[in-house]
């Protein structure tokens, strides 16, 4: 993964661009973002499906930080991975 550029960041909305992902990373982090009572909404896309790059856009609910919540969402999907590597192991 080349590093994530940060397109927009306010109190309540983040923007990051991230190169060399496609719609797995960026689909998996936005349903764990909107199970968080603290997000609005999340959501991405990829302008071209070729050479396009995704954007994801988190708005967070009154005072609460999207960059955290994002850390939170990066977390879990890291744990959910990590269980079913696991679980394919054990077979």
């Amino acid at each position: 993964m080349d590093d994530i550029e940060i397109l927009k960041s306010t109190k309540l909305e983040l923007e990051l661009m991230i190169p060399g992902e496609s719609h797995t990373i960026c689909n998996a982090l936005r349903k764990i973002l909107m199970e968080d009572e603290e997000i609005d909404y999340a959501v991405y896309g990829i302008d071209h499906p070729l050479i396009g790059e995704p954007i994801i856009t988190i708005k967070a609910k009154r005072t609460k930080d999207p960059k955290k919540s994002l850390l939170k969402a990066s977390n879990k999907l890291k744990d959910q991975t990590e269980e079913f590597k696991n679980l394919i192991e054990s077979m």
